[in-house]
């Protein structure tokens, strides 16, 4: 963006990645910039807490080379993204030996010969992968907004499924596969694993996510002149004239970041319908359970896990083989509604069984040990099929910028990212 609006006032309400990418790209622009953030830190849904003296993160993110959005963000705000993250092309590694993993390359190729090489699957189970994903490809990768994921891959083998279109719709949409949108899913899978030579690299993070993003993204702030507000809770939003008074300062322009249902109470005076919708959006929690366990070291980074009625975690991460605290485990159970209704306590036993039942004798020198569990309750929206997401464009020089605004991506980091940059456009635009 340009240096062309100097003149420019722009509020910005919120302060996770979505409100952080806006206010980055305002600036960029040329306006004046201030913040307001009511928690007493950045990062929204994606941030870290200090806890038992360590930085944890509310939940393990993951990042993918596709997120070329994302990626210039922390590299504009300062951050050495090749140090802050380790990048290795996709490999979904399980325990008893089986796995996926995709060769460095252009994509194409690199899919054919991940599919051919797979440990785990039969020559007919990776025949019907390429004959269903030749399809997707032929389709532009649209189908019937109605359908779901199950019902998108209710022809592929039962190992297909569980290995690869289950974890990975559940770690991309948060929405179990037979509640997911198929079409959401089927623009994740073209823009992952089709989109150019390393879209499909796991990036996973070497440092707590605040280090990703919302502290540089302050420190880049605070240098470029924008102002910052934490703790503080905008109450007010009112059109005056050709200006916003946001409770009692002046703006020319406005990008709500907030929560959907904190965004829902400040425009509900002023656009009825569109906060309507926002209040009718349901969201899916994330529960994220720290284990330690000492001596021990999987042979991935990060390692797929089957999900079942008894075993909540889809993935864990080893943090010493990422260069953190070692012996240090996080196992990630997203979709885990049901396993917030039984309790935390609950699911971080479940979780601690099912890593003793998964992996060999002798990965684990000591038993798994509870450090904590936390769990983000409305860490993403329920992105189910035909749903209507509310716009980007509220009203005149008010704009959303969220995961939650409607557009081509689930609630993910990236999609965050690209909704504060196109606020912005549209915002500077008018």
């Amino acid at each position: 963006m340009t240096a062309v609006h100097s003149e420019r006032r722009i509020a910005v309400v919120g302060g996770g990645w979505a409100g952080l990418s806006a206010a980055v790209h305002a600036v960029q622009a040329g306006a004046t910039v201030s913040l307001y953030e009511m928690a007493p830190q950045l990062g929204g849904r994606a941030r870290s807490t200090a806890q038992d003296s360590r930085w944890l993160d509310n939940g393990q993110h993951i990042l993918i080379g596709a997120y070329r959005e994302t990626l210039a963000l922390m590299s504009t705000v300062g951050v050495d993204v090749p140090q802050a993250l380790y990048r290795v092309p996709l490999v979904l590694a399980y325990p008893d030996g089986r796995e996926l993993a995709l060769p460095p390359g252009p994509p194409m190729p690199a899919f054919l010969r991940g599919v051919a090489s797979c440990r785990g699957w039969r020559w007919s189970e990776r025949l019907s992968l390429l004959a269903h994903a030749g399809r997707w490809m032929v389709s532009g990768f649209r189908c019937d907004a109605s359908m779901n994921v199950a019902t998108l891959c209710a022809g592929l083998p039962r190992p297909v499924r569980e290995m690869l279109i289950d974890p990975l719709c559940v770690a991309a949409l948060n929405t179990p596969a037979h509640e997911a949108s198929a079409q959401v899913f089927l623009r994740v899978l073209k823009d992952a694993l089709f989109s150019g030579p390393g879209s499909a690299d796991l990036l996973l993070p070497r440092r707590p996510l605040d280090a990703l993003l919302p502290g540089p993204a302050a420190d880049w702030l605070a240098r470029h002149g924008a102002v910052v507000h934490l703790r503080s809770r905008v109450q007010t939003l009112e059109r005056d004239g050709s200006t916003w008074r946001v409770g009692a300062d002046r703006f020319d322009g406005v990008v709500l970041a907030c929560p959907a249902l904190e965004a829902a109470r400040l425009v509900k005076p002023i656009a009825p319908e569109w906060a309507a919708l926002a209040a009718t959006l349901r969201f899916e929690p994330i529960v994220t359970v720290f284990v330690r366990s000492e001596g021990a070291r999987l042979r991935a980074p990060m390692m797929a896990l089957v999900e079942s009625a008894s075993h909540p975690a889809q993935f864990v991460f080893d943090h010493g083989a990422l260069g953190g605290e070692a012996g240090l485990f996080v196992c990630v159970v997203s979709g885990a509604a049901r396993w917030v209704e039984l309790g935390l306590e609950a699911c971080a036993q479940a979780t601690l069984e099912q890593l003793g039942a998964a992996f060999p004798t002798g990965t684990w020198p000591q038993p798994p040990r509870l450090v904590t569990v936390v769990a983000e309750k409305r860490a993403t929206f329920r992105c189910t099929p035909g749903l209507t997401r509310p716009a980007g464009r509220i009203a005149t020089g008010l704009v959303a910028a969220a995961d939650y605004v409607d557009g081509p991506y689930p609630a993910t980091l990236e999609g965050a990212v690209r909704s504060g940059t196109a606020a912005v456009r549209d915002l500077l635009a008018g």
